[in-house]
């Protein structure tokens, strides 16, 4: 169950699975199946009424809500099928925002260097209304890596783009990822984007029907 402003919900129960360092994890299901909420349970943004979630040994819902944003400013990266960049800030600060709140000092560098390794050194100063949806998906995900996370969240990050796009953009992810040795959990309905993850999990109905190894699949 997760709790939100309307009351409690069932959408999951008797999930039960744990992650291993640098793996690539797909979530698949049919829409409606708890995919999405799954992933935001994950990342501590959805609070279920029963369950454990632990991320770097703590547990997500022992500690209080600024504890958890910092524990993902930390640990985790978000990459969503809308982009959710700020339309106020160019690319370059949308990728040195996470950096900034961080105190990094070296925020502008390690953010020019990021957008220059996703292809986007000639964009750092366009805004997002001006940008193809690939190219905001690549700020996207230079903001999502820029950060060194240990966990990388992605829920159909090609969902809003055409085919072709799409595809550049997960070859684009997965070699971050390589390159980064990030553990890689992707929710998609795309069975061809889950056959590229190492294992594959199942949802239906809001339960794990199968967690497969790629061999098994």
């Amino acid at each position: 169950m997760v709790s939100d402003s309307t009351g409690t919900l069932e959408i999951l129960s008797e999930i039960d699975f744990a992650l291993k360092p640098q793996e690539t994890v797909s979530i698949v299901g049919a829409s409606g199946s708890g995919k999405s909420t799954l992933l935001s349970i994950m990342a501590g943004l959805d609070t279920p009424s029963s369950g454990t979630v632990r991320l770097a040994g703590q547990d997500l819902f022992a500690i209080d809500e600024d504890a958890r944003a910092a524990l993902r400013a930390h640990q985790v990266g978000f990459v969503f099928q809308s982009f959710q960049l700020l339309g106020s800030l160019t690319a370059l600060e949308n990728v040195m925002l996470p950096l900034e709140l961080d105190g990094r000092k070296d925020a502008r560098q390690a953010a020019t260097a990021m957008l220059g390794r996703v292809g986007l050194s000639q964009r750092l100063g366009a805004y997002p209304r001006v940008l193809s949806g690939g190219e905001q998906q690549r700020v996207a995900l230079a903001r999502a890596f820029v950060v060194h996370p240990a966990v990388l969240l992605a829920d159909e990050p090609t969902g809003s783009l055409d085919f072709a796009t799409g595809e550049k953009i997960m070859e684009l992810m997965f070699d971050l990822n390589r390159e980064q040795g990030t553990t890689l959990v992707l929710v998609t309905h795309d069975r061809a984007i889950a056959a590229r993850c190492s294992r594959s999990i199942t949802i239906e109905a809001g339960r794990v029907a199968s967690d497969a190894l790629a061999e098994a699949l």
